[in-house]
């Protein structure tokens, strides 16, 4: 990606919802240096009030985690009338069909694979938020 692709996604506050240290470190790090303002939460409750308080552009929820899970996290977000049209994009470290048909249903944009690559990530935010913008 060229420095102009990071330009379109600076500014941008994304949150980044994954119960694994490792992956929102990784996250935020590649986030951060493309200019976002970066948001982590450990799971789908401490998200939900962040995400009422923050209003984020976009948001990566992972979907295995304790207590709310990302397929509930994801219906939650998207049967708020205030959230439902901030973009939901789905981390998994299973690449199953069926996770993500199940993600489509609960209203989810896109669905990464872990471990993703700074050009997926940038990618999916580009992606899912620069139509928004023009």
């Amino acid at each position: 990606m060229s420095s102009d692709d990071a330009n379109d996604i600076g500014g941008l506050k994304v949150m980044v919802i994954d119960d694994s240290k490792t992956i929102r470190r990784t996250a935020e790090t590649l986030l951060k240096k493309a200019g976002c303002e970066v948001l982590t939460a450990v799971d789908g409750f401490e998200a939900l009030s962040m995400i009422a308080d923050n209003h984020p552009d976009l948001i990566f929820v992972d979907i295995m985690m304790p207590r709310l899970d990302g397929y509930q996290t994801c219906a939650l977000i998207k049967h708020n009338d205030m959230f439902r049209d901030i973009p939901v994009i789905m981390l998994s470290s299973k690449d199953g069909l069926f996770d993500r048909a199940r993600g489509r249903i609960v209203g989810s944009e896109q669905y990464l694979t872990k471990p993703f690559t700074r050009d997926e990530l940038l990618g999916a935010i580009k992606k899912h938020t620069t139509s928004k913008a023009a």
